[in-house]
C-alpha cells in the first residue's frame, strides 16, 4: 500500500441488466431496516462520467499473452488504515495498486481479475458504514464504482459479461443494489441523480455503480489559489466530451479533479496545460495507474511534473504480477 504526494492528494432512471428488476424485488423483501434517504449518501455535485465505449488500447506494449479484466474499484474509505489494509489484503496478489486520499475519504484499488473484485467488495461492505462517512468526493456507496476494463486480448463483450455477472452476484450474495451505467443506459451522473430519489439502498453500504468501459485516466491538478469557486470555475472551463472535471477542496488547497475519458486524445499533459491556461497551478497527481500507450504519448521530459513514470502503468504491474 502506498500514498502518492501529500500536496495534492487524490484519487441514474436506473438501468438494470439480466433480471435485475426481480433481484431488486427480492432485495426489498429481505432488508429489515426499511427505505433510507439516499440523499445523504449521494453526490454533492455533478459527478465525473467514467463512460467510454471504444478500446483504442489493444495495440499497447503489453503482449498477446496478457488477457485480463482490470478493475479500478473506488471505495469510500481513505482514512482508516486498518480497514484499508484488510480490504487490500483481500485482493492478495491481484492488487496492482492502491491509491488513498484522506480528504476525498476515498481509495482506488486497481485489481486484476473478477475474483479479486468480489473478495474486495465483500471486505469493503463489511467494514465501511456509509452513514458515518464524510468526505469531499461525491459518492453513492461504500463500494462506489466498479468498472470492468478489458486489457490485452480480453474483449469488451467479455468485460460486459463480467459486469453482468458481478451485478447479479452483488444483489443476491450481499443484498447490495448494483446499478449499471454506460452503453445505451444512463451516464454515471444521471444514475447518481435518479438513484438518490428512487432506490432502496443497502442499510450501511448504499449502492454500487457498475460499468464496462475502456481505460480512462484519473488526474488531479492543484491550484495555487485556495479559492474553491476558482477551482469550480476552471473545472467548468476545461470540461468537455473528453474530460470530466470537478473543483474540490483538498485540505487547505483546492484542485481540479479530472477523468480523462479519451486519454490518447486529451492526455495528462493536455489536461494540466488546460488548467494552467486559466489559473496558476502547483502540482499534479495521477490517481491509480494508466495505460502504457498514454504514458508514451506524454512528453518524457514532463513525466515528473505530471506525476507519471514507467512504474505507473497497468502493463508493468500486470507483468510484475505474473
Amino acid at each position: 500500500m502506498s500514498s502518492r504526494r501529500s500536496g495534492c492528494r487524490g484519487v441514474l432512471f436506473v438501468h438494470f441488466r439480466v433480471g435485475l428488476v426481480l433481484s431488486l424485488a427480492e432485495l426489498a423483501l429481505g432488508l429489515t431496516n426499511g427505505p433510507r434517504q439516499l440523499g445523504k449518501l449521494g453526490a454533492t455535485e455533478e459527478q465525473q462520467d467514467d463512460e467510454q465505449d471504444d478500446d483504442p488500447f489493444r495495440t499497447g506494449r503489453h503482449d498477446g499473452s496478457v488477457s485480463v479484466v482490470v478493475s479500478p474499484v473506488n471505495i469510500s474509505e481513505g482514512r482508516d488504515g486498518a480497514a484499508l489494509a484488510a480490504i487490500a489484503a483481500a485482493a492478495g496478489p491481484d492488487l496492482l495498486d492502491l491509491h488513498r486520499d484522506e480528504h476525498h475519504h476515498r481509495a482506488v484499488l486497481t485489481l486484476a481479475g473478477v475474483d479479486a473484485v468480489r473478495r474486495v467488495v465483500v471486505e469493503a461492505v463489511a467494514r465501511i458504514d456509509l452513514r458515518r462517512h464524510t468526505g469531499v468526493h461525491p459518492r453513492l456507496g461504500a463500494v462506489d464504482v466498479v468498472p470492468f476494463v478489458p486489457f490485452g486480448e480480453t474483449t469488451m463483450d467479455e468485460a460486459r459479461a463480467a459486469r453482468d455477472a458481478f451485478v447479479l452476484w452483488a444483489m443476491h450474495e450481499l443484498a447490495l443494489p448494483a446499478l449499471v451505467y454506460g452503453d445505451a443506459g444512463p451516464t454515471l451522473p444521471e444514475l447518481r441523480r435518479t438513484a438518490r430519489r428512487q432506490l432502496l439502498p443497502h442499510p450501511t453500504a448504499g449502492a454500487v455503480c457498475v460499468t464496462a468501459r475502456s481505460p480512462l485516466v484519473a488526474f488531479n491538478v492543484c491550484l495555487a489559489s485556495t479559492d474553491l469557486s476558482e477551482a469550480r470555475r476552471v473545472a467548468a472551463a476545461v470540461r468537455s466530451p473528453a474530460v470530466r472535471a470537478l473543483g474540490l477542496p483538498v485540505g487547505e488547497q483546492v484542485q481540479v479533479s479530472m477523468n480523462l475519458i479519451d486519454p490518447l486524445r486529451v492526455g495528462p499533459a493536455d489536461a494540466y496545460d488546460a488548467v494552467a491556461a486559466h489559473t496558476p497551478v502547483t502540482t499534479a497527481e495521477l490517481v491509480g495507474l494508466l495505460p502504457d500507450a498514454v504514458l508514451r504519448a506524454a512528453p518524457r521530459a514532463r513525466w515528473d511534473e505530471l506525476d507519471l513514470g514507467e512504474d505507473r502503468t497497468v502493463e508493468v504491474r500486470l507483468a510484475r504480477r505474473g
